[in-house]
């Protein structure tokens, strides 16, 4: 079998699971800007990951400073097939508990200081297909992956995007849950979007910290509480990734796979220099 190449988008501790073999690091500088940090890669049998810490190791940067653009990118130039991310979120429903994990299969986008396409302000204009952002067979396999490393899941639900670095007022907290979201978080929107223009299946591994602050008898979302849970969270995720590890769908039979097909409006004669040269890794 040929070598599965996966990134994953997480905490800096990720890469740091036992079994991974030929631990590298590589720096890449994409035609968007360096990404959040050095990308750490290593080989679990037939897979190899790609970890990427979304927020930089020491987590310097707040969700609307992401440089999700080369994030996406840099994985992608670096080989990756398809996409995981690993998420902290919150609980918008009384059935999702903190420690449980959400594969969920939807989005709202609720963020405005965001980068929302690779293709913005080059003068070439895509229209991506994004009716079903996460890729099922993806998430599919996560949630297989989830329920045999023992942890309580829930297949599909609804991710409320917002702009952060400040959480919600209960107000909006409220307004949400009439919505019908799952779950809350600051950054995994930009990053389905941007997956899908750079036609890598994405997927989400939403692992709960809180109930927000809709729940008036439990305290509000707190940077403490989080934190109290994030070593519990870590080493969940590794194993998933690790059960998860020679099991990935065929990225080629993903919708995903060819969402450029018939999506890029404008004709490359029009298209500037320095357009064609920032979207190569994207249009080749």
């Amino acid at each position: 079998m040929s070598e599965s190449i996966i990134g994953v988008i997480g905490g800096s501790g990720l890469y740091e699971m036992s079994g991974l073999e030929r631990i590298e690091e590589h720096s890449v500088v994409t035609p968007f800007g360096p990404p959040s940090d050095v990308v750490m890669s290593g080989v679990l049998g037939e897979t190899r990951y790609l970890f990427l810490p979304r927020h930089g190791k020491g987590h310097r940067l707040s969700p609307t400073d992401i440089n999700y653009r080369a994030n996406i990118l840099a994985l992608k130039m670096l080989g990756a097939q398809q996409l995981v991310s690993v998420s902290a979120v919150g609980s918008m429903t009384e059935s999702a508990h903190p420690g449980d994990v959400v594969v969920i299969d939807q989005f709202i986008d609720r963020t405005t200081h965001r980068a929302r396409s690779f293709f913005e302000g080059l003068g070439v204009v895509a229209h991506v297909g994004f009716s079903d952002p996460i890729d099922a067979s993806l998430a599919d396999l996560l949630y297989r992956a989830t329920v045999e490393a023992g942890a309580r899941a829930h297949r599909g639900g609804t991710y409320v995007c917002i702009e952060g670095p400040q959480f919600s007022t209960r107000a909006e907290s409220n307004l949400f849950r009439r919505w019908g979201a799952t779950v809350i978080g600051m950054t995994n929107l930009p990053e389905a979007r941007l997956a899908r223009e750079a036609q890598l299946p994405y997927a989400t591994l939403a692992l709960v910290t809180d109930y927000d602050c809709w729940k008036t008898d439990e305290p509000p979302v707190s940077v403490e509480h989080i934190i109290a849970l994030l070593h519990k969270n870590v080493a969940l995720a590794q194993d998933v990734l690790r059960r998860a590890a020679g099991r990935f769908p065929d990225p080629s039979k993903s919708p995903a796979s060819i969402a450029l097909a018939h999506a890029l409006m404008t004709s490359p004669d029009r298209m500037s220099d320095e357009a064609k040269k920032k979207l190569a890794p994207l249009l080749g």
